[in-house]
């Protein structure tokens, strides 16, 4: 059973390893890794620069940064002593709980205990001091994390390379337990891989998918819109749409709904998706391309059948259109068909 973390006390400890290093040493590292007393509003210090602290003791930040070096080379062996270990066996446990591996801002907010807590700087100052702890700097796909195996880096960037591929040709998202079936690994690692991942994001619905699809990462309105139109499978009113969209002006995403081409007028202020099977383009459009699909002359109740599944408009306004006669003919049988150029 895992030590509960209210029996530690992170400043203290810290505060503790520090107490016989010279003045020059503790002021370094408390002012490098921000391990100062709590900040009244809860949060916590920022760490400083080495070259911010080289121009207040005038000296350069490489003579800084082997002040640091030097500080950490003496306290090494001190977290040997029986009265650290406890904390650092929390630390592997935590870690072989996570697949061996966590991101850095989930693995500092976890162990000290939720948002309000500090001690995340102390945290991060420990694990620098203990080389069974490694830390892998954030990159292009990666987020920062830490890890007590480097092999299960190495596992975790062939998984979530598999699993893009899979997401990539499926091409919607997924429910973590639909994930999960993608690839053979524990659950229990898995969610630690993903969460490193910059390529496979959760959105606020706890569906995973691409980083830039709209589903797991809107951009703006239009996105937004993209979403609500997704969620509801049906199409709607953009003043509708706009109701669902928080602090977003009808005539905003009118406008925006007009100029993507993910959405199609259908109606008098209506819009659907076009992947569901609408086309762009106007009532006489829509007559044309029903014309031209069936490559034979069709009566007004199959015209009328087949606009009507691809615009919400009146009777009416279809043949109102189909009688045009400078884009359609009636034949002699009383069937329409395109008028040839």
């Amino acid at each position: 059973m895992l030590i509960s973390m209210t029996k530690f006390n992170y400043s203290q400890i810290c505060s503790n390893l520090l107490k016989d290093l010279p003045q020059r040493q503790k002021e370094v590292l408390f002012r490098r890794f921000a391990l100062s007393a709590k900040i009244s509003d809860g949060g916590e210090a920022k760490r400083e620069t080495l070259e911010s602290i080289g121009k207040e003791f005038g000296i350069t930040r490489e003579r800084v940064r082997q002040i640091e070096k030097d500080a950490i080379s003496r306290l090494k062996p001190e977290i040997t002593d029986k009265k650290y270990q406890k904390i650092f066996q929390y630390f592997r446990d935590y870690f072989k709980k996570s697949g061996d591996l966590k991101k850095e801002d989930s693995l500092l907010l976890e162990l000290v205990g939720g948002k309000k807590q500090t001690g995340k700087n102390q945290i991060f100052f420990l694990l620098n001091l203990n080389e069974q702890f490694e830390r892998a700097g954030e990159t292009d796909d990666f987020y920062s994390l830490w890890t007590i195996n480097q092999n299960s880096l190495g596992a975790a960037k062939r998984v979530i390379g598999v699993i893009y591929e899979k997401l990539k040709k499926i091409g919607e998202p997924l429910q973590f337990k639909e994930l999960a079936a993608l690839d053979s690994s524990d659950p229990k690692k898995l969610i630690s891989y993903l969460e490193i991942s910059k390529k496979i994001q959760k959105n606020s619905e706890g569906f995973f998918g691409l980083h830039d699809w709209p589903e797991i990462n809107p951009r703006g309105v239009k996105d937004k819109a993209y979403l609500v139109f997704k969620k509801e499978n049906k199409p709607l009113h953009f003043t509708a749409v706009a109701g669902l969209i928080d602090s977003a002006l009808p005539q905003t995403v009118h406008n925006e709904l007009i100029k993507d081409s993910r959405f199609v007028l259908v109606g008098r202020g209506i819009y659907a998706l076009k992947e569901w099977g609408y086309e762009r383009g106007y009532v006489k459009d829509v007559i044309f391309q029903v014309l031209k699909s069936a490559q034979k002359p069709l009566d007004k109740e199959e015209i009328l059948e087949k606009v009507l599944k691809q615009r919400i408009v009146k009777e009416n306004t279809v043949l109102l259109n189909l009688s045009n006669k400078n884009y359609f003919l009636r034949t002699s049988k009383g069937n329409y068909t395109i008028k040839e150029a």
